[in-house]
């Protein structure tokens, strides 16, 4: 898909959006209830990723962006006697 017709298909779903918003308001219980689930499904999906990409970035690197080399696991031997 090129870029151009991403942008258009980005621009369609945002004005449904707009228009299920604008219709929100008259719209029976059931769908507004129907409509926050949805909703609250999107943003919870949303948070999720960005926590999961947070966690994966954190653990990998440091805040200046280099690996940290003190947390590589290290081979136990047994103890001689």
């Amino acid at each position: 898909m090129s870029s151009g017709g991403f942008l258009k298909e980005l621009q369609v779903i945002g004005e449904k959006l707009l228009l299920k918003l604008q219709r929100l308001p008259k719209a029976d219980p059931v769908e507004i209830v129907c409509f926050c689930v949805i909703l609250l499904f999107i943003v919870t999906v949303l948070v999720m990723m960005v926590i999961a990409c947070s966690c994966c970035c954190y653990s990998c690197c440091t805040c200046g962006g280099r690996p940290d080399h003190r947390r590589r696991k290290m081979q136990v031997r047994p103890a001689a006697h």
